[in-house]
Parts: structure tokens; C-alpha cells; sequence
């Protein structure tokens, strides 16, 4: 069973790695259509391995599809790729929630938009690390305890109220316990040195640059809302490699999405609403299924539904224009 989980971290850190040495090894602004280009990539990708899912499950490869006896469970194929449909498209529209979070940090510490690829693609790096220790452990808690299925249900109900009732605090960057942690152990430089996390100052000191505290930010806010997102993918599924390879495939896709949609997050006002539907929806059917069973066909149905209705109520009641983008953003400092 380890080497899926060992070949497919590898094939995911090799994709990264050609994208961050090969394909993009100079920074430079990523055009829109370019963006977009690579969602639909991604976005197939992830079909695809759903097809490998269900062969995998169905064909019971490396004790996939076996129950705790080794008995091959009926239609595990089918169960499975349903199940990794529901949870890739859950968690990438929860994930949408940190494309907020990215554009709030990048404007405050002005980051030009060259940088910001090399930025989301470390972070990617370091939210695949960090979410794999995540579910190890809560796959671990959900094997061990029954009971922590229903806690992981009321912390997704409690989310949802709180997006709903009590909306969020606008996050300040330089309050963060990471950007003021680095600041006191480490000298940090005033100005970028391209796009390096590393730069000497003119004493010959070593010192972080403005871009690192953005990389520490951006990890922070992915393990910030990881809290919420890792146990509603559980309420789909304790199957681990499902877990797991859901959540990388939606984090995958999550970087070109911020670029294809980076000037134009601040349109989708009501897509909040429909996330904290989609919690209250998974949380409440985790609660109530000793007493109502939802198929995951019906599941998927209605995520997809919720988030088709946000995007189409924001696209068609507009929120007012703000002013015009900041022109500082869209050039690379030398």
C-alpha cells in the first residue's frame, strides 16, 4: 500500500518541480489566458485519475476495495470514484475561500506579479506536506475513535454558522504570529531582491526578504483553513488515498485558478454563502445518517449545485466597482 502513496507524491513533486525549473525558471506575469489554460488542464487531470480510481478500487490494486477481511467490497470501483469526484470538487471549493486570503496578502505587501507564481507554487509544495501529516493524523483519530466522525460534524456546522451570522475579520498580514515570529529571529530586508526568499544586506548580514514573510503567510492561511476542510472531506470518505489525492488535486488547481481569476475574486461576493451551505449540508448529513442516507451521487449533486448558484448570483447582482487596480502590482521590481 505505501509505494501508491510514495509514487504518487513523487509524480506530484516532479510536476512541480518541471514547473517550477523548466517551464517557469524566469518569473513573469502570467497572462489570464495562460491561467485558464492550465485550470482546464489540472481540471482534466483530476478526471482522469478518477478514472484510475476506479480501476485501482475495482481491480483491487495493492488491497484497494478490500474490506478489514481482504473480501472484495461490490461495486468498490464505482464507490470510489464517486467518492473522489465528491470530495476533489469539496475540496476545491472550500479552497476557493484562500484565493481571498492570497489577494489580500500579495496587495499588502505589494508583491509584483512576476513573484507571485514563484510564491503559490513553494506554497503548494509546503500545503501538500502539511496537509499529508494533517490526514495522516485525523485518519489515524477516525480508525481509533467512531466518535470524532461526529465531532469533525459540528466543527463543519459550527464554520458554516460563523461564516453566516458573524461574518470575518479582514486578516492583517503583519499581526500574524509567523510574520512577527520571523521578524524578531531574523533580520528582514526592506526592499525585494527579485524573487528570492534570501538576500544579504549591505552589512553582509543574511536576511529574509519581503517574499518569505508572504510564503509563511500564505502556509499559515492554508493550514488555517485545512482545519475545516480536512475534516469535511472525512465526512465524505475515511478512505486515506482518497483523502489524500483529493486534496492534492485540489490544491493543484488552486494556484492557476488564483491567476485566472485574480483580477476579478472581489466579483464572487456570494460564493461565501454557498460555502457555508455546502458545510452546513456535509455536516448535518454526517449527524443525521444513522437516520437518513445520502448517496454520493446526490451529495456531489448538490455541491456542485451550491456552488453553481453562488457564482451565477454573484456574476448576476454585481457588487459595486471599486477603484482601479494598483499599477505598482503589475510590474517586477529589478
Amino acid at each position: 500500500m505505501m509505494w501508491i502513496y510514495i509514487g504518487f507524491i513523487a509524480f506530484v513533486i516532479t510536476m512541480l518541480m518541471i514547473d517550477l525549473y523548466v517551464v517557469n525558471r524566469k518569473s513573469k506575469v502570467i497572462p489570464m489566458s495562460i491561467a485558464l489554460v492550465w485550470t482546464g488542464v489540472v481540471v482534466l487531470m483530476s478526471l482522469s485519475f478518477s478514472a484510475v480510481i476506479y480501476v485501482m478500487y475495482d481491480e483491487n490494486v495493492a488491497g484497494l476495495g478490500l474490506d478489514s477481511e481482504g473480501v472484495p467490497i461490490p461495486s468498490a470501483g464505482h464507490t470510489a470514484l464517486l467518492q473522489f469526484l465528491q470530495g476533489w470538487v469539496l475540496e476545491y471549493s472550500l479552497s476557493v475561500d484562500n484565493l481571498f486570503v492570497f489577494a489580500l496578502v500579495f496587495g499588502h505587501f505589494r508583491v509584483p506579479l512576476a513573484y507571485q507564481h514563484r510564491v503559490l507554487a513553494w506554497g503548494i509544495i509546503g500545503a501538500v506536506i502539511l496537509r499529508g501529516l494533517m490526514i495522516a493524523i485525523g485518519a489515524a483519530l477516525v480508525s481509533r475513535f467512531e466518535w470524532v466522525i461526529y465531532v469533525f460534524g459540528a466543527i463543519l456546522i459550527w464554520t458554516a454558522l460563523k461564516m453566516l451570522l458573524t461574518g470575518e475579520k479582514e486578516l492583517d498580514p503583519e499581526k500574524t504570529f509567523v510574520v512577527r515570529t520571523a521578524r524578531q529571529l531574523l533580520p528582514v530586508s526592506e526592499q525585494y531582491d527579485r524573487d528570492r526568499f534570501f538576500t544579504r544586506l549591505p552589512t553582509g548580514k543574511m536576511a529574509l526578504t519581503p517574499l518569505f514573510l508572504v510564503l509563511l503567510v500564505v502556509e499559515m492561511t492554508d493550514i488555517v483553513f485545512a482545519v475545516d476542510s480536512i475534516p469535511a472531506i472525512f465526512l465524505v470518505t475515511t478512505d486515506p488515498f482518497i483523502v489524500f489525492t483529493s486534496n492534492v488535486f485540489a490544491i493543484l488547481g488552486l494556484r492557476s485558478l488564483y491567476f485566472a481569476l485574480a483580477g476579478m475574486i472581489d466579483k464572487f461576493r456570494f460564493l461565501k454563502i454557498s460555502l457555508a451551505f455546502i458545510l452546513l449540508f456535509i455536516g448535518g448529513k454526517m449527524l443525521a445518517e444513522h437516520f437518513v442516507h445520502v448517496p454520493a451521487g446526490v451529495s456531489l449533486a448538490v455541491i456542485v449545485s451550491a456552488l453553481a448558484v453562488g457564482v451565477f448570483t454573484s456574476l448576476r447582482f454585481p457588487a459595486r466597482p471599486s477603484g482601479p487596480p494598483d499599477p505598482e502590482l503589475q510590474q517586477a521590481e529589478d
